[in-house]
């Protein structure tokens, strides 16, 4: 599960942006950090954690499981909205509706936190648990950010949304 979030966002995200160039630096850098975390969650999962035979039908295994799927398919929506934001070469910004852009302004934000949570559910680990915590704080703070911008330079953006977690925060 963590090899494909990683990998998607690594590479597919980065492919598909439209606007202005992707610095390579990012990417580089991005590419660094999630073979590092992808090592470390691995390396977790396989050499130090534990489970029964039967954990696949644990309650927490599966619950966990649908939480990352859906926090997948919010993501991956999310970022086909606000790709199809722009027109290739285009660099404006524009106000993302549709999906879970309608409650708060960090849907790909809240769609990759969400993963994290079911990662962590789904394999009960401490370092999948730390990670969805720092994924929750970071991107929190970057929704945060992105909600204040888009009320900063659009006037019509809609007051009623929220940064993250629709009708809360």
């Amino acid at each position: 599960m963590t090899g494909t979030l990683e990998f998607f966002r690594t590479f597919i995200y980065s492919l598909l942006t439209r606007g202005r160039l992707y610095p390579v630096e990012i990417f580089f850098k991005s590419l660094i950090f999630c073979l590092g975390n992808g090592f470390l969650q691995g390396h977790h999962l396989i050499y130090c954690a534990e489970y029964p035979s039967n954990w696949h039908t644990d309650i927490r295994f599966g619950l966990g499981v649908f939480i990352f799927i859906l926090g997948m398919v919010i993501n991956i929506h999310s970022d086909y909205i606000m790709r199809q934001l722009r027109k290739p070469g285009e660099t404006t910004y524009r106000i993302p509706q549709g999906g879970l852009f309608t409650y708060v302004s960090g849907a790909n934000y809240l769609g990759e936190i969400i993963e994290w949570m079911g990662f962590a559910l789904a394999t009960w680990s401490l370092p999948a648990l730390a990670f969805a915590v720092f994924s929750f704080c970071f991107l929190g703070l970057r929704a945060f950010h992105h909600h204040r911008f888009y009320l900063k330079v659009f006037k019509d953006y809609p007051r009623s949304r929220k940064a993250l977690i629709p009708f809360i925060f």
